[in-house]
Order: C-alpha cells, then structure tokens, then sequence
C-alpha cells in the first residue's frame, strides 16, 4: 500500500511505543482489522527493527515503520528492515535527504513554520505537529492559513477521541495517536478496543463537519 492510500483509507498514525517483537502481530492485527493503515513503531522499544520487519512482512493492507528516526543511519536501518514509514519529532534535513534517496514516506516533527516550510521543500508527506500540547488548534489555524492547501497537518501528543474535534476544525488532516491508543505492556485486545474507539470518534467527527 502507498502513502496516498492509506492515508485516504486512514489518516491515523498508531504509534506502538514500548511494543515487543514477540507482540508485534497480534497488535498490528488487532490495528489493522479495525482500520488502521499506518503504523509505527519508535526506535526507542524494544528490538524494535525486529518488530518493524514481522509487521511489514505479515501486514501488506498498512505502511510501516519507524518513530523516533534521527540520523540517516537510522533511517537505512529501518528502510533495511522493510520499513517505509520515517516518522521523527524533529526536523533533520539529513534524515530527509535519505528517506528521499531511498523513497521512503518522511513524517518530520516540527513546531514553527520556518521548520513547516523546510520541511515541505524537503520532500516531507505530512508535518507531524509535535508536541500538540504546544500547538492548540489556534495555532494549527494559524497554520493553515498560510500553508499549502494540500500540506497535511497531524497533530501527535496529547491527542484522544476528546481532543479531536477542535484540531479537525482548525485545520488539522489526521493524528499520531499514542497513549490514548497503545501502552507497553497492554493486552492485543484493549489494543482492538481503544483502535474502535478512535476510529469511530474521527469518523463521527468527520461526518458531522469538524474537519
């Protein structure tokens, strides 16, 4: 599945901090029934390049790879492991460069619009609005008024089936949901009923004009 698609299908990023290889594809599996199509897992779990490759190799309906990539070693690491997904909480434009040179999708993190605009010219997907709590939809607003029309913004951090709505009214195009969705340890199941939860907030949300 390319970025175009699974984003259309599903503009949520599951962020699997903490996640396990032994674990990895019962959660994913858990995700990807109820809609997800965009996973990932940060570099700072577990064996986590073990965790990218069982997921990419068993989930071919969602695009996966790596959060927390900060160097373009990092970035091959994970492109090695059959990730194709670069999400970062920083702007590099040496991570962008290699995810560029080895056609991976670069979600980078970024806080002002000096680093909006570098990281757009940079090839970048989406611009991951990080940390959200930083960045109330005033400001997401702000934004959006002098942005691209089709930049996506993605709010991360914070972020639940409450604090949704406020951010697709502003502008907003998607989440990177992380503790309102997953945490180390919780069983495969609750992973299945938190991912129900959320998607059914974003699509009532949706559906009732809030984005």
């Amino acid at each position: 599945m390319d970025f175009e698609a699974a984003f259309a299908a599903c503009p949520l990023v599951a962020i699997l901090r903490g996640l396990r290889p032994d674990e990895a594809l019962d959660h994913g599996k858990a995700l990807t029934d109820a809609g997800f199509t965009l996973l990932e897992v940060p570099l700072n779990s577990p064996e986590p390049l073990d965790s990218i490759a069982t997921l990419s190799a068993n989930l071919p309906q969602a695009l996966v790879g790596a959060g927390t990539v900060l160097t373009a070693e990092d970035v091959r690491l994970v492109a090695e492991a059959g990730g194709r997904l670069i999400v970062a909480p920083n702007f590099s434009p040496a991570v962008a460069a290699e995810a560029r040179r080895l056609n991976l999708i670069y979600l980078p993190g970024i806080g002002t619009m000096s680093e909006a605009f570098a990281a757009l010219d940079a090839g970048a997907s989406a611009l991951k609005l990080f940390p959200a709590e930083m960045i109330p939809p005033v400001a997401v607003k702000a934004m959006r008024s002098v942005l691209p029309k089709d930049a996506r913004l993605l709010p991360v951090g914070g972020i639940n089936a409450q604090t949704m709505a406020a951010y697709l009214q502003a502008g907003a195009n998607g989440f990177g949901l992380g503790g309102s969705l997953y945490s180390a340890g919780q069983d495969f199941k609750d992973t299945a009923d938190k991912a129900a939860i959320l998607i059914e907030a974003y699509k009532n949300f949706r559906s009732a004009g809030a984005g």
